[in-house]
């Protein structure tokens, strides 16, 4: 058991990454959390066998309509058992779970507005 210790950049805040990296730690059963920092970044530390680490590194370098991953500073070093599941910090003042949905429809809503134009040849 390894832990993960990263700080991702670009556009990662108000935009739903948190909930896509909580949807993504619970896939693989990786245990731990991720939280937004004052300086614009998510500090993401994840708990879990070696290949899940990474698999879970190239599934959280997101590039979508909202999300857009620049760069991840990361850093492994070992478990150290201090989490039973793995969760999103939510401070006070933040939406949470209406907020990702509404963001996950918006994005469906705008590929199939990139579909339609493209369809129509790109004359919308």
């Amino acid at each position: 058991m390894k832990r993960l210790t990263a700080y991702v950049s670009g556009s990662v805040q108000k935009v739903g990454y948190r909930a896509k990296v909580v949807q993504i730690a619970n896939a693989l059963s990786l245990k731990g959390v991720v939280e937004n920092t004052l300086d614009g970044r998510v500090k993401i530390i994840a708990e879990g066998d070696d290949d899940k680490l990474r698999w879970f590194l190239e599934a959280i370098t997101i590039k979508d309509a909202l999300i857009q991953v620049t760069s991840i500073e990361k850093s492994f070093s070992p478990s150290v058992g201090e989490f039973s599941r793995f969760y999103k910090v939510v401070l006070q003042g933040e939406t949470d779970s209406r907020l990702d949905r509404g963001v996950e429809v918006l994005k469906d809503i705008l590929g199939a507005v990139k579909d339609m134009n493209t369809n129509v040849g790109g004359k919308m």
